[in-house]
């Protein structure tokens, strides 16, 4: 038998080694959760992610009482502990209402949603783009 030494990869591109790379722990405690469904709410995603962990906070973007109509959402959660969201990017995947998350750690002040609006008045979906900042769920 040889010896072998396992070397932890670095950091790809992504946050902590989100997409791309590998270092996951010793990150961000924020995740993002993508192709969130229109109709899942902001308890429904709290009781999906608190198996995880604990959370501190966690945020549906557009709000549950929003009036706009989208074909997706996002959330952000942030768990009081780190570990708690590297396991929650194994969620990846899971098809939870109607979709397949799609969960990354996210450690950046602010990002870009993109969202699917329906013109009433019209035959098309215009793409809209909403800034939204979550840098109080950033700090610590």
């Amino acid at each position: 038998m040889s010896n072998t030494t396992v070397v932890p990869s670095t950091a790809g591109p992504g946050p902590s080694g989100g997409p791309g790379g590998g270092g996951g722990g010793g990150g961000t405690e924020v995740i993002q959760v993508t192709n969130v469904s229109p109709s899942a709410s902001s308890e429904q995603m709290r009781t999906l992610f608190g198996f995880l962990g604990k959370i501190d906070e966690l945020r549906l973007f557009p709000p549950d009482d929003s009036p706009l109509p989208v074909s997706s959402r996002v959330c952000f959660v942030k768990f009081h502990d780190p570990d708690s969201a590297v396991v929650a990017q194994h969620l990846t995947n899971t098809v939870f209402v109607d979709r397949a998350l799609i969960v990354v750690p996210y450690a950046e002040g602010l990002c870009f949603v993109y969202l699917s609006m329906w013109a009433s008045y019209d035959d098309h979906l215009p793409q809209y783009s909403f800034r939204v900042s979550i840098s109080s769920m950033l700090k610590t």
